[in-house]
């Protein structure tokens, strides 16, 4: 197995992931509004994801991670998509990131971005939301389902099946509330033989939605060899430390972080609530860096402007580490 996350980092010194898929589809003006989530755009507005995809790019993404999230067999059934179109829109979402990548290594990037012959080429991501993304009640932020390890095996099996074939980097469990959800992605990837990592959604500085300590799933992800890769995300800013010191102390694996904007998901309401977080997002990135992190972006409200931040940073301390 390739382990394309530690060859960027060991090439590069650190990943700069993207941020909000959906986030920046809605500056777009996409409508997603809607159990499928940035999953809709799939069906009916796919070269707003190209677009979304080309933004972090050129905002200085070293990976984008797809439209899948939200994108199950289960839910594409319920809009009266049978098997066969959810497979051909599985595989397109990443075809979709693919061609977003050749495009901008083809040179075609903003005029103040570094041009991409400067960077190795981007990694893609292929994005496995939690059964709570499928359920659409905001469960992913408690992990509160009811499955075993082996039922949630079975649900994730159809999807990952599809991904594992496509020609993604890496697969990218993201908003992990549960150790039993840990323990069906852990056989996965063992199953598939693909690259994995499994990013984790924490009540507060120390446990997992479900109150397990995050020392005790990272731990499982890193007796598993085909993760490659944990972190944090979609996390209050201010829960980022501490968590990436909980994780660096079971692990020697690169971690990722990549938190919201430290506004609330209001379930019922179906929006975020309450005040962001006050970030200066390239200072955050370094300090972050400093207490583990191997790579650094945002998940739901933090757009190009927050990644390009980052990765001025980024680089700036990479060109003075050197």
């Amino acid at each position: 197995m390739t382990d394309p996350i530690r060859a960027f980092i060991e090439r590069e010194g650190f990943l700069v992931l993207d941020g909000g898929l959906a986030t920046e589809l809605e500056a777009l003006g996409c409508d997603l509004d809607d159990p499928l989530w940035s999953a809709r755009a799939l069906v009916d507005e796919s070269e707003a994801i190209r677009t979304a995809h080309r933004r972090y790019l050129e905002a200085g993404a070293d990976c984008i991670a797809t439209a899948t999230y939200q994108a199950t067999f289960e839910g594409f059934a319920a809009r009266g998509l049978d098997a066969a179109a959810t497979v051909r829109i599985l595989r397109d979402s990443v075809g979709l990131a693919i061609s977003a990548r050749a495009d901008f290594l083809g040179g075609r990037v903003a005029p103040d971005r570094p041009p991409p012959g400067s960077r190795p080429p981007p990694l893609v991501a292929a994005s496995i939301g939690p059964y709570g993304a499928y359920l659409a009640d905001g469960s992913e932020y408690t992990g509160d389902y009811g499955l075993s390890a082996a039922e949630l095996y079975d649900f994730h099996a159809p999807r990952w099946e599809v991904l594992a074939e496509t020609e993604a980097d890496v697969l990218a469990c993201e908003t992990t509330p549960s150790v039993e959800e840990t323990r069906a992605y852990c056989r996965l990837a063992a199953v598939s033989h693909r690259p994995t990592w499994v990013s984790f959604q924490c009540r507060d500085g120390a446990r997992l939605a479900d109150g397990t300590p995050l020392e005790t799933a990272v731990a499982l992800c890193d007796a598993e060899p085909h993760v490659v890769a944990v972190g944090v995300n979609c996390v209050d800013p201010r829960l980022v430390a501490p968590l990436i010191r909980a994780a660096r102390r079971t692990t020697k694996k690169p971690i990722l972080a990549y938190p919201n904007s430290g506004e609330a998901w209001d379930a019922e309401a179906k929006r975020w609530m309450g005040p962001a977080t006050p970030m200066d997002w390239a200072r955050s990135a370094a300090e972050w860096r400093q207490e583990g992190a191997d790579g650094v972006g945002g998940c739901c409200r933090v757009g190009p402007a927050e990644i390009a931040a980052i990765r001025g940073r980024a680089v700036s301390s990479q060109r003075s580490a050197t």
